[in-house]
């Protein structure tokens, strides 16, 4: 057993030299560069925001640790989101990447009491359910039974702007945000920001609150607001209706409505973000931020941050906030099995798809226009390393502002579609309740618009036919127009989602299909 582990960990250490790290989505993740006094726990809390740590192995005298996570989606999710973030313990960067293990096995190692004490521990607190795709179970549903999906942000330490584009890139990170509010209050720059699902708002706030956008200023104070939902008249810089794009731009209207402004009567925290040392937030206890607060206001100068990075481990780089991105740039796809078709339908359930080129020359290579920056930014985030037609793909923001037709005449073999007007698209209606159901892949499918005539086996059928493995089907109780069905594997339902949504089903009604955050 030994040689096992200490085997995976030479094998691993090879793959660093040449810096080609393994691609292949494990549950068991490889952090290196650890400072020598990180605790157990603090590498854990690494990974506790995508989901329950089930496995820790620290090798101190290497600086490097193994962690398992409970699934591989939530590895997936975790690798993607520190690829754009890097992590940080004690204010050092740390480099994680996929294992060549699909598990850990320390039964009979030794020193492995305080680990799995750590890990007793931490699970115990959390319960399991820090899941940053917004799954809980039964208990912390009741537990959060009544709280408010809108939480209220105030920015300490505010050197730098922060604008309403990198809320949005933080926070989104924990689940789908409808609407968000910025405005000035107590010479303080705050937010009311609402999610689809009060679980999201929990976890988000867990996570964030006490952390730094930037290195050593922009502190983020999280709290529940009293709030349940908000009211956004305008779209613009200063508030955002994620979920209707037809609202006016109200130029200088105050976004925040005299009702919610009343219902914000508390003051803030402190009187003034630069009122010299007492401006400052007391070091911060989250064992990943681990930054201690100059005293001196001046001390942050030599940061001399630039304007379009974001240099703090919570947001995201490379991103300049006023760009518009709205197409992506999808590689590594299968050049025998994709069409515009089955592209336009997957990432159809992140946002609207308004044009599709798989590269004339390079079939594997696709661009996909989305609908806007938002819509790109949430498909990229859930589709990026996931298996499709059995290869791991790649999604990133493409520098092409926009994906040209062909022009007429021009030979294109049908690998440029325009999906502009389709009557598919999920997101057209304002306010569409679409906008709250938008979850990471999973292996179960929400399925909808049943006509009454249809059975569970022949959904079953319909479903086996297209190669799956239907491992549990059940129509929903109050409505046997929507059912749900857990298929082998991720990959397997992100197929079945292309071939099947919008089958006709016959008596008028097209199967709905898309990713449910739910098991059977």
């Amino acid at each position: 057993m030994n040689e096992r582990i200490n085997a995976a960990n030479g094998n691993d250490s090879k793959k660093f030299k040449g810096d080609r790290s393994p691609c292949i989505p494990s549950r068991v993740l490889h952090i290196r560069k650890i400072p020598i006094e990180v605790s157990e726990a603090e590498v854990i809390s690494l990974g506790l925001p995508f989901g329950k740590v089930t496995n820790l192995l620290m090798l101190k005298g290497k600086n490097q640790a193994f962690i398992e996570m409970a699934s591989e989606e939530a590895a997936i999710t975790m690798v993607n989101y520190y690829t754009t973030a890097a992590p940080h313990l004690r204010n050092q960067p740390v480099f994680i990447q996929y294992s060549n293990h699909r598990e850990l096995k320390t039964d009979n190692l030794p020193n492995q009491a305080r680990a799995q004490a750590a890990l007793h521990a931490v699970n115990a607190m959390h319960s399991g359910n820090m899941s940053i795709t917004g799954s809980a179970s039964g208990s912390e549903s009741s537990l959060l039974q009544g709280q408010s999906p809108v939480l209220r942000i105030i920015v300490e330490n505010l050197f730098y702007p922060v604008s309403l584009e990198v809320l949005h890139q933080i926070f989104s990170k924990f689940g789908t945000v409808l609407k968000i509010i910025t405005f000035t209050k107590n010479n303080q720059f705050q937010a009311l920001l609402q999610y689809a699902d009060p679980v999201n708002a929990h976890h988000a706030k867990m996570t964030l609150d006490g952390q730094n956008i930037y290195n050593a200023c922009c502190t983020l104070r999280v709290e529940f607001s009293k709030l349940t939902s908000l009211n956004v008249k305008y779209n613009n810089d200063k508030s955002r209706d994620f979920t209707r794009l037809d609202l006016p731009s109200g130029d200088g209207q105050p976004s925040l409505d005299p009702s919610m402004a009343a219902a914000f009567g508390a003051p803030g925290i402190i009187s003034s973000p630069f009122a010299g040392a007492a401006g400052f937030a007391p070091t911060i206890s989250f064992p990943q931020a681990g930054l201690s607060m100059p005293t001196v206001p001046g001390h942050l100068s030599h940061l001399a941050i630039p304007t379009s990075a974001v240099a703090g481990r919570v947001a995201i780089h490379g991103i300049a906030p006023s760009a518009v991105h709205s197409v992506l740039l999808v590689s590594n796809l299968n050049p025998d099995s994709i069409s515009p078709h089955g592209l336009f339908i997957l990432f159809g359930v992140y946002g609207d798809v308004h044009r599709v080129k798989i590269l004339f020359n390079k079939k594997e290579n696709a661009l996909i226009q989305m609908a806007d920056a938002t819509q790109a930014q949430l498909a990229m985030s859930h589709l990026n390393g996931q298996r499709l037609h059995g290869k791991v793909i790649r999604v990133t923001l493409s520098k092409h502002q926009t994906v040209q037709l062909p022009r007429e005449g021009q030979e294109d073999q049908g690998l440029t579609k325009d999906f502009s007007n389709s009557p598919l698209h999920r997101f057209k209606k304002p306010g569409s309740k679409n906008f709250q159901n938008i979850f990471p892949p999973s292996a179960t499918l929400h399925l909808s618009n049943i006509p009454p005539s249809i059975t569970d086996d022949d959904l079953k059928n319909l479903f086996a036919r297209t190669g799956c493995t239907v491992k549990a089907f059940k129509f929903f109780q109050k409505d046997r127009k929507m059912a749900l069905i857990q298929l082998g594997s991720v990959e397997e339902a992100i197929q079945a989602l292309i071939d099947l949504h919008n089958h006709d089903l016959g008596e008028n009604h097209h199967l709905r299909v898309s990713f449910s955050k739910s098991t059977i």
